[in-house]
């Protein structure tokens, strides 16, 4: 007796992925290379002839950059201190580490503006070490906005990092401890290449995530520190140029995608897959 097929059940999510990406996709790549003679390369020249728009593209992936190596380096030992608590703590980690996406982007977002703000928690703090004579505000930023985006992102490196030591027993460091190991050896010998893979993960989803959020960059970052988000949202609502919108959003697409494509590679790398 032959198996049915499993493909009419994928038929609907086929349909959906082509209405829904697939198909505005297109639509967005074809806008970027329409012109009043049909096909042209107009505007991805105006895009990277302009120093600015360069500089702006830079500094989005800087941004993105600079919030992975931020997220690791808080994500990474919330991550150990989940491998190495009890059943009721981990319990607690999860639930801190989900409750921050239950809640809207927007809404955190405005929560930053009172922390960030000059008579927030941080300026208060500041000025109670004796550190700041007045209040200081770090709204419209680079640097509130690097803070703000890392607390944002944060679950996206620390879920990963998670699901992957979940099926590390203790054992293996417990092991390498009786070898005569110390901590930071256990850690870059044994530690780090198992959680590379959750890593690069969580790197990918961090950094699209960082490149991609308009409202925290506009809100957060303000008029000053502009990045590709606000310049796709520049060229739609302001100027009203919408195939140079569509060169922009294509170009970050394909910078991120290329990223992805990177991160994937080096993930699936004998050495690491080894180690999974």
């Amino acid at each position: 007796m032959m198996k049915a097929s499993g493909f009419p059940y994928v038929v609907p999510m086929l349909l959906l992925s082509v209405a829904f990406f697939a198909t505005p996709l297109a639509v967005l790549v074809g806008f970027s290379f329409s012109g009043s003679a049909g096909f042209t390369l107009e505007h991805y020249g105006r895009f990277f002839g302009d120093a600015f728009n360069f500089r702006v593209l830079v500094n989005t992936a800087r941004l993105g950059l600079e919030t992975v190596v931020g997220t690791t380096l808080l994500g990474v030992p919330i991550a150990l201190l989940y491998w190495h608590s009890g059943r009721t703590a981990r319990q607690v980690i999860i639930f801190l580490t989900l409750i921050p996406m239950l809640t809207s982007n927007v809404v955190r977002t405005f929560a930053w503006i009172v922390i960030l703000g000059r008579q927030g928690p941080i300026s208060e703090a500041l000025m109670a070490l004796g550190l700041m004579g007045s209040p200081i505000s770090l709204m419209f930023t680079e640097f509130g906005l690097l803070m703000a985006m890392c607390q944002i992102d944060l679950p996206l490196i620390i879920l990963p990092l998670i699901a992957i030591l979940s099926r590390t027993p203790v054992q293996f460091s417990e092991a390498a401890q009786i070898s005569g190991a110390g901590p930071w050896r256990i850690f870059v010998t044994v530690l780090l290449p198992l959680m590379l893979p959750g890593m690069l993960a969580g790197w990918i989803l961090v950094f699209a995530s960082t490149s991609s959020s308009f409202v925290t960059q506009a809100v957060i970052g303000g008029a000053r520190n502009v990045y590709v988000p606000q310049l796709i949202y520049r060229e739609v609502g302001t100027l009203f140029d919408w195939p140079l919108a569509s060169a922009i959003a294509v170009v970050l697409l394909i910078s991120t995608g290329c990223l992805l494509v990177a991160m994937t590679m080096i993930s699936r790398h004998r050495r690491l897959v080894g180690h999974a």
